[in-house]
């Protein structure tokens, strides 16, 4: 079971995710932890991969729908702390082109200013 908890940083929503994110457990849970910031009006998200032990297809797919849903709403969704098999993946797929990554949460909030 995914865990999604969300605390504020200088007007940034920071989503922490803990577990898996995989067809079934945490990919619904992720659409809406990011839908449910939107629907209050929050445009700045980063989402802090730091403790996910696991991610599949269905949950790439689902990052890739919280950044196209954030960025159609006018806001900006970014990623950091990926642990190593998530940013292959991200790597592989070439969706590291497609996220703004960083290394820290600090650095991601920062980048909002």
């Amino acid at each position: 079971m995914a865990q999604f908890t969300t605390r504020q940083q200088d007007g940034v929503s920071i989503v922490d995710v803990k577990g898996k994110i995989v067809i079934g457990v945490g990919d619904v849970q992720l659409r809406e932890a990011v839908r449910d910031l939107l629907s209050d009006g929050t445009r700045k998200i980063v989402l802090n991969l730091a403790d996910v032990t696991g991610i599949d297809s269905s949950g790439i797919g689902e990052l890739v729908s919280a950044y196209t849903a954030t960025s159609r709403d006018g806001g900006q969704l970014k990623l950091a702390n990926l642990p190593p098999k998530v940013r292959d993946i991200l790597h592989i797929t070439q969706l590291i082109t497609v996220f703004e990554v960083f290394d820290n949460e600090d650095e991601a909030v920062a980048s909002f200013r």
